[in-house]
């Protein structure tokens, strides 16, 4: 096999440098590598990917990737606008999404009896989702993405709450877009660093660059006249994910097609990963595991369910016994997800033949025909995947019904759900697996999904593995700031971080928001354990490392409103809702810091009734004006609120003192 540098005379110092260094001497016998994968290469963006392959271009963009997101206008949205008002009935919200003009809006509300007690109304910026199964909704704050609480499911033209705001777990207009669910509805976005969801710059789908790799080399090249035969070699400026071996072509697609519980690697971030790449390079996904339950699939699962069939594991036994070093396709006969699928063209536009072909190609034998009764196959009319490739409903989004790539024989008879046992979470593209890995999977399970306190158990368990609990330091700050275990955490800092290592550690290179969240959970133990002047430097690094966590600013403030240093928590309030207006702890908050500075009562009211218009049921806001009413020495408004707070959470225990307190109150 002639070495890359053989076939393309590089444009660039930097190009060359990146072949001599990390790609020209791979064995024979090796994975041909790729010159877009060094890091230094750019992303030019699928504008220029269209001047030479506008045919492409032309089809791709009509598929479910390429209108994975958008602005929201009249012609992006699939929704239907005559529906009924959606209604949360355990958090007692309403929804009602309409235009204005061309401005896309959902109003939240409250009724009590026939008034409208609450009204908020927020302008949708973006669409995320083609339309073939969903749109969701986007609403964008000063650069800060999050999500509205309003979806629109396509397949049955129906309006609801959106996956995970169900059973009580809205977060309303809250829900934090970051940039692990923005890495795949979307191209690769400016991300901005040292916060959780803000974006200089947002593309608009899915482009060309996310399963082909960044193209700055290749448009170099290509421009520069260097065109190279692909009849007759690789072109090593950009990934063909269909030369590829199984296992890589896999890892393009499970970067956004195997979705799960997501743990990046130390270091590494969800931008990281490029076409070519091994996946387990940057990050473990585990996905819960049931016994006696096959049938059960998420959304985004397909990569998992096509690797459990025979189709595949027999395809691909095959496919390594006959692989040609000298094939540009050494792995065409396994069955990948472009056997079926070409991610150039809308499944909309394949036949149901093409996935037929599919099949024929390896039960082309008298044999291996179909066994089935031809009333059966009459019914399918002769489509494979409509017995082998059921169509249901998924188990984490409502609404929608989603094929199976779980390729298996017809089975009549349904799996109890009583046979159905939780054994714990496997990770679907790693064998071998670090523990402290698994741990911060069953953490993260914990924290997203299911709060369990035998997730914590097995967290521990896999920690515990290696003794040394300073190689696992920031995973053991994690599970001790879950438990609440705060006079541990800080023997485990104390022990870990002796005096002048502290410093190092904390200036660290950190890609993401690691390093914030170590310092924020130090300071939340010594918070807890009532030590304030130990605490508040560990919220101002956290803020330093993240400044843009409301989080950890607002806990930075409160910190010194406890301290008695009122100015200065002012201040740090006054610049969060600078960041975030929307925020509804920095205006209460900042309310009482006003109160205590300046005794200004009637500028602390106002500060609490944005934050109750922002959040009718936030809880600080509601106890800090039950406060303002006593100071006022006004006991019947201050019992009008705690009666009120105890309609709709009858087991608030901090209204129920605080009612019980001045009821004996005499004026």
């Amino acid at each position: 096999m002639p070495k890359p540098h053989t076939l393309l005379a590089l444009s660039t110092i930097l190009a060359l440098v990146a072949c001599t260094a990390y790609f020209c001497n791979s064995p024979a016998n090796e994975e041909p590598s790729y010159l877009n994968l060094n890091d230094t290469v750019k992303y030019v963006g699928m504008e220029n990917c269209k001047q030479c392959h506008a045919d492409i271009y032309r089809t791709f963009i009509e598929t479910g990737m390429g209108k994975s997101f958008d602005l929201a206008t009249h012609q992006k949205s699939s929704a239907r606008f005559d529906h009924t008002v959606v209604h949360d009935t355990l958090l007692n919200f309403s929804y009602y999404p309409y235009w204005e003009k061309d401005s896309l809006k959902i109003m939240e509300f409250r009724l009590k009896g026939k008034d409208t007690a609450y009204k908020r109304i927020e302008t949708v910026r973006y669409i995320i989702g083609s339309g073939q199964h969903t749109n969701s909704h986007l609403i964008e704050k000063n650069g800060f993405l999050f999500q509205a609480p309003l979806t629109y499911y396509t397949q049955k033209g129906t309006w609801d709450l959106p996956p995970g705001f169900e059973n009580g777990a809205s977060s309303r207009f809250s829900r934090l877009i970051g940039i692990e669910c923005m890495s795949c509805h979307n191209s690769l976005p400016g991300f901005v660093a040292g916060s959780e969801n803000k974006y200089d710059t947002v593309p608009l789908g899915i482009g060309c660059e996310r399963c082909h790799g960044p193209g700055e080399i290749h448009v170099k090249e290509k421009r520069a006249g260097r065109v190279v035969d692909i009849t007759q070699t690789i072109d090593r400026t950009i990934v063909n994910p269909a030369k590829l071996s199984p296992d890589l072509q896999f890892d393009v697609c499970s970067r956004c097609h195997l979705q799960g519980n997501a743990v990046l690697k130390d270091g590494k971030t969800f931008t990281d990963f490029r076409p070519g790449m091994q996946l387990s390079a940057v990050m473990d996904v585990f996905m819960p595991k049931y016994s006696g339950d096959d049938k059960n699939f998420i959304m985004a699962s397909h990569v998992e369910r096509l690797k459990m069939s025979k189709c595949f594991l027999r395809s691909k036994e095959k496919g390594d016994a006959s692989k040609s070093k000298n094939d540009l396709f050494p792995y065409k006969s396994v069955l990948t997800c472009v056997s079926c699928h070409n991610p150039h063209i809308s499944v909309k536009q394949t036949g149901v033949e093409q996935y037929n072909t599919a099949c024929r190609n390896c039960h082309s034998a008298k044999e291996k025909q179909c066994s089935a009764p031809t009333t059966a196959r009459n019914e399918q009319q002769d489509n494979c995947t409509g017995c082998h490739m059921p169509r249901s409903g998924t188990t984490d989004i409502p609404h929608v019904i989603s094929t199976d790539h779980y390729i298996r024989k017809p089975e009549k008879n349904q799996v109890s759900e009583a046979v159905k046992r939780f054994l714990g979470i496997r990770c679907i593209n790693e064998s071998q697996v670090e523990n402290k890995y698994i741990a911060q999977g069953y953490l993260q399970y914990y924290e997203k999904f299911k709060k369990d306190p035998a997730m914590l158990d097995s967290a521990s368990f896999y920690l515990a593995k290696e003794p040394d609990h300073s190689k696992n330091f920031s995973a053991w700050l994690h599970l001790y700031f879950i438990q609440g275990r705060w006079q541990e955490l800080i023997q485990l800092h104390e022990k870990t971080l002796r005096a002048g290592s502290q410093d190092a550690y904390f200036k660290k290179i950190d890609k993401t928001t690691a390093l914030a969240w170590d310092a924020y959970r130090i300071g939340e133990a010594y918070y807890n354990l009532g030590k304030l002047e130990q605490a508040l430097p560990y919220f101002d690094m956290a803020v330093r490392l993240s400044p843009y966590n409301f989080e950890f600013r607002n806990k930075q403030g409160a910190t010194l409103l406890a301290q008695g240093k009122y100015a200065e928590a002012k201040r740090v309030f006054q610049e969060l809702i600078n960041k975030n207006a929307d925020y509804p702890p920095a205006w209460s908050n900042l309310g009482y810091a006003v109160l205590l500075l300046n005794h200004d009562d009637k500028q602390a009211e106002i500060m609490y009734d944005k934050a109750l218009s922002l959040s009718p049921d936030y809880k600080q806001a509601l106890l800090n004006k039950v406060g303002l009413f006593i100071y006022r020495q006004d006991l019947a408004s201050a019992r009008k609120v705690l009666n009120e707070m105890l309609h709709s959470d009858p087991n608030n225990q901090e209204a129920k003192a605080l009612l019980q307190k001045i009821s004996g109150f005499k004026l």
